[in-house]
This record gives C-alpha cells, sequence and structure tokens, in this order.
C-alpha cells in the first residue's frame, strides 16, 4: 500500500526546526508533518500538521516544494510518497503539542546537525543542497538486497 505523506521545512537564522522523538517513537529528530487525508491537498495536510504537532500556522499558498521521497520501509513492508515543502513563513511559537509523540520542538544549526537525525530526513536533506527534486530512499540496490534474503517470492523484483 502506498502512503502519502509530507514534510515541512523550516529554516531561520541558519537553523532548522525538528521535532525529536520520544524514546518510544525512537527518539530521533524529524520534520513536523504526516499522511495526507482523503480529503485534503498536500499543502493543506501541510498546515494542518503544523498546527496539530508544534502549534505554529503556515498558510498553505507560502509553502513550495523542495523534494519529492520515494521511500520504502523495508522491514515493515510500507511504501511512502513523501513531499518536502519549504514555508516562506509561519506564525506562532514552536513547541511539542503532542508529547507522546514528540519530547520538544528545537532549533538545529544546519552546518552541524547531530547524528541522531532521521536518516531519510538527512537523504532529502542532501539532496535539496545538491538541487534534487526527486529522490528514492533506500537506494534500488539496498532494496533489492533487502527483498532477496526472502527468496523467490520475490524473485523478479530486480527486472524491472
Amino acid at each position: 500500500m502506498l502512503t502519502f505523506a509530507v514534510r515541512l521545512i523550516l529554516e531561520e537564522d541558519n537553523r532548522m526546526l525538528f521535532l525529536r522523538q520520544t524514546k518510544k517513537n525512537g527518539g530521533r529528530y524529524t520534520l513536523i508533518g504526516g499522511n495526507v487525508e482523503e480529503h485534503e491537498f498536500a499543502r493543506e495536510a501541510l498546515a494542518r500538521e503544523a498546527r496539530e504537532e508544534a502549534g505554529i500556522h503556515v498558510d498553505a499558498t507560502d509553502l513550495s516544494l523542495v523534494h519529492a521521497l520515494h521511500r520504502h520501509k523495508l522491514k515493515k513492508d510500507e511504501t511512502l510518497l513523501v513531499l518536502y515543502f519549504k514555508a516562506a513563513r509561519f506564525h506562532g511559537e514552536p513547541e511539542s503539542l503532542e508529547p507522546k509523540k514528540f519530547k520538544h520542538v528545537e532549533w538545529l544549526p544546519l552546518n552541524n546537525l547531530p547524528s541522531n537525525v532521521s536518516k531519510p530526513t538527512l537523504h532529502v536533506l542532501r539532496c535539496i543542497t545538491r538541487g534534487e527534486i526527486y529522490s528514492e530512499f533506500p537506494t534500488r540496490s539496498e532494496a533489492i538486497a533487502y527483498w532477496e534474503q526472502f527468496g523467490d517470492q520475490w524473485a523478479g523484483f530486480s527486472e524491472y
């Protein structure tokens, strides 16, 4: 099944806004965002997620698409299409409004991100820096190697 998701990139004074997950949820730094619901457009969903997760207001018309990620969560057998948007501006003081999922929000320096930023987020930020609008995570070769361990039931995957 394909899940359609969105993420928000907020930059201010050479820093980027991250949510710090609770230990139960992995303990990593991640971006504001979530799944697009059936009745929503992507930018509307992201504006909703920004309010729900961090208490900030972004106008959907102030969001610009900067990257599209086709992601496979191999161990969960999930596929996601994630659109990353930059906000031209926002209103409000960011805070964690979902304390069971996120311990707090934090502005992190762009030139010195901690090692516990989620791997897909680091991947996307590197792609954006290189000017790439689309990427896949993990790489095709990593996905094939993972699925090949299950034998014949995935034998044709590498032929496409």
